[in-house]
C-alpha cells in the first residue's frame, strides 16, 4: 500500500480488501453518513473526516499525514492483512460464498467509550433509530467541530446528566443504563483501558458486571471498541445463522471470529 499527500488529502493506493459502503453501513458504527457523491462523512476520536473510495484507492479528504498516522490508520485497520484473513475464513465452505459476495468488510477500531455507550443504546433498537439517538446525544453534549458535526461526548460530560436528561434524547428505558454507565466510567469504577489487557473471558465478565449490559452488548463492545477480534456477538440474525453450525464454529474462525461474524451477520440481514 502506498501513502501520499495531495492538496490537503491523504491518498492510499493499492489498499486490499476494503469496501467502505459495507464497512461503514453494516451496523458496527453509527456516526457515518453517505454523501451524494458516494463519499462518507463521519467523526471518530474527536476528528471529522470525509472518506471516499475508487477501487483500491482510498481518499481521506481535508486531513493531514499526522492525523492519518495517529487516528485513521488504526481506525480503519489499514495495517491488518484482510486479504489473508478472508482467505483463511474461506476454508469454511459455508462462509466462502458470503466472503466473496461481501468482500471488503472491515472491523473499525473505535473508541472504547463510544463503542460501549452506543451499543448500550442499540439494545432492542434498529440502526436508523440508534443513529438518531447518537446524533442527538452528540449535538447536545459533544464539542462542535465543522459542518455542524460534533464530537462524541466524554463519560465525564455525560456523568453530570440525570436519567431524565437521557430520556429527553429518546433513549427510553436505556436512559437508566447510560446514567449509571457514565458515572461508573467517569468515577473510575470501570477502567476501560484496563479491559484491553485482559483475556477475552475476563473482559466479557467485567462488562457483564455493568448495569444494563448483556452478553450481546458486551461482545459488540469488545469486538468494535476493545480490539477483541474473537468476540462473537449473537443477536436474532446470528441465532438463525448458528443453525448452520450445529457442531460449533469451524477452526478457521479461531482468533478472527468477530470478523467472520460481520460477514455472516451481513448475509443474514440480506437473505434471511
Amino acid at each position: 500500500m502506498k501513502v501520499k499527500t495531495e492538496k490537503g488529502n491523504v491518498i492510499l493506493e493499492g489498499v486490499e480488501c476494503i469496501n467502505l459502503d459495507l464497512t461503514l453501513d453494516c451496523g458496527q458504527a453509527f456516526r457515518w453518513v453517505k454523501q451524494d457523491d458516494g463519499s462518507w462523512n463521519g467523526v471518530a476520536f474527536g476528528k471529522f473526516l470525509n472518506i471516499a473510495q475508487d477501487g483500491s484507492t482510498v481518499i481521506l479528504r481535508d486531513t493531514d499525514l499526522d492525523t492519518y498516522e495517529k487516528i485513521w490508520r488504526h481506525y480503519f485497520d489499514f495495517d491488518k492483512d484482510y486479504a489473508a484473513i478472508c482467505a483463511t475464513l474461506k476454508k469454511d465452505s459455508l462462509i466462502a460464498p458470503t466472503v466473496d459476495e461481501y468482500y471488503g468488510i472491515r472491523i473499525l477500531n473505535q473508541d472504547s467509550w463510544e463503542a460501549l455507550c452506543t451499543f448500550v443504546i442499540s439494545q432492542q433498537n434498529n440502526i436508523k433509530r440508534i443513529k438518531g439517538i447518537v446524533e442527538r446525544l452528540c449535538t447536545a453534549y459533544g464539542d462542535e467541530l465543522e459542518n455542524g458535526w460534533h464530537t462524541f461526548p466524554s463519560a465525564e460530560r455525560l456523568s453530570a446528566l440525570s436519567v431524565e436528561d437521557f430520556e429527553a434524547l429518546g433513549t427510553g428505558y436505556r436512559a437508566k443504563y447510560l446514567e449509571r454507565l457514565s458515572k461508573a466510567v467517569a468515577g473510575g469504577e470501570l477502567d476501560l483501558d484496563g479491559i484491553k489487557s485482559m483475556s477475552l473471558d475476563e473482559a466479557r465478565k467485567t462488562l457483564l458486571g455493568i448495569y444494563g449490559v448483556g452478553v450481546k452488548v458486551a461482545n459488540c463492545a469488545l469486538l468494535f471498541g476493545f480490539e477483541f477480534y474473537d468476540a462473537f456477538p449473537v443477536d436474532v440474525w446470528m441465532k438463525r445463522v448458528m443453525e448452520y453450525y450445529p457442531d460449533g464454529l469451524p477452526e478457521c474462525f479461531d482468533g478472527i471470529g468477530g470478523i467472520a461474524q460481520q460477514y455472516l451477520f451481513h448475509w443474514a440481514r440480506n437473505n434471511l
